[in-house]
């Protein structure tokens, strides 16, 4: 299991998304001097899977993320940097948290070290899970795009905080 941060699989509240962006520059001004950038996307290609991982970030374990680097640029979005906010949706495209990035690289499936899946807080949070479910969530959102994965394509590996609402926040 990992994350598509495209809306390809299903609908986003980009309203509803706007308007949670508007409360958390309101309760902090630093955000808003850094502007107004933010994307709003989901985990996983399925609800189901978007609202697995989704709780796993709001319950606490899962503060890294991974995605293909060719997810972001088939679906014409720009890769992630530092300090940048996502608005994170559930499996109905409601909005629920708002995640800042403090960590990124780009590297090679063999790159991945046991610190990154443990922070990543999916199935038993190690290295040989991690790398179990990745090669089968790579390998299936690479096929529904008409291509073939392979472990040298290059992976976004993003470490976040939660930083909105404030019940969620790190």
């Amino acid at each position: 299991m990992s994350e598509s941060l495209s809306s390809a699989a299903f609908p986003l509240d980009r309203a509803a998304a706007d308007r949670m962006w508007a409360d958390y520059r309101a309760a902090h001004p630093a955000a808003a001097a850094a502007g107004s950038e933010y994307t709003v996307e989901h985990f996983g290609d399925s609800p189901r899977l978007a609202d697995q991982l989704l709780e796993a970030v709001i319950s606490g374990p899962k503060r890294a993320t991974a995605e293909l680097v060719a997810e972001f640029t088939t679906h014409g979005d720009e890769l992630p940097r530092i300090g940048g906010h996502w608005i994170a949706c559930d499996g109905t495209g409601a909005p629920r948290i708002i995640i800042r990035s403090t960590e990124l690289r780009v590297g090679q499936f063999g790159s991945v070290d046991a610190a990154f899946a443990y922070d990543e807080g999916e199935d038993d949070r190690t290295l040989e899970s991690w790398q179990r479910e990745h090669r089968r969530y790579f390998t299936r959102v690479a096929a529904a795009r008409g291509a073939v994965w392979s472990e040298e394509d290059e992976i976004v590996f993003e470490r976040f905080s939660v930083v909105w609402p404030p019940e969620h926040a790190d």
